[in-house]
């Protein structure tokens, strides 16, 4: 006897939640350029026709994957509140780097789309550091500094060199994955304390 199966019928904003998802999981191994509309649609089981459905152009598409994989960024590495201070920032970064390692070309899609002329990508990124940046200058009295516009930028600064750093590191993973916590951990208070 042969079985069938019966197509599930979404509704549309499951469907979009579901095109998205698939979108983000095929974008942790192909950088955004090679995000192909006509792959995605055979991966879903729907027409090509019926992605546009959902979003206007494929650039639009991109654009909502990789907002995805950015709100997903901001959701693992968001610190646990509860424990002290240098332990929260350990275990964010951790969390930062194991991201970086498990989605690396959509990482890269979102930083290097940043770099691109790509508005709505760049205000993607922005948006991304401005959560990251404001974890540190929400909390800076556990780092002994006031809040000043040098220290804001010296926050906004280790952002970047720990963006470029985990990338250098996953390129050559020199360094073991404690010691780059270490190293990155210990950067903060020294490069607050400038301000």
């Amino acid at each position: 006897m042969t079985v069938v199966s019966k197509r599930v019928r979404l509704t549309p904003d499951a469907r979009r939640e579901q095109l998205l998802d698939l979108g983000v999981r095929m974008l942790a191994t192909r950088t955004l350029d090679e995000l192909s509309v006509d792959v995605l649609a055979e991966e879903a089981g729907i027409s090509r026709g019926l992605l546009f459905h959902y979003f206007k152009s494929k650039q639009d598409f991109h654009r909502a994957v990789v907002r995805r994989a950015a709100d997903d960024l901001l959701a693992r590495t968001k610190p646990d509140m509860s424990k002290d201070p240098t332990t929260r920032l350990s275990l964010s970064l951790a969390h930062y780097i194991d991201y970086v390692l498990a989605n690396y070309q959509s990482y890269i899609s979102l930083v290097r789309g940043a770099a691109g002329s790509d508005e709505a990508l760049l205000e993607i990124f922005e948006g991304t550091r401005e959560v990251m940046t404001a974890r540190i200058t929400d909390n800076l009295e556990v780092f002994g500094v006031q809040d000043s516009p040098t220290v804001r930028l010296m926050a906004r600064g280790w952002s970047a060199l720990v963006e470029e750093a985990v990338l250098g590191w996953v390129a050559d993973q020199q360094l073991s994955k404690e010691e780059l916590l270490r190293v990155l951990t210990a950067t903060l208070p020294a490069v607050l304390s400038v301000g």
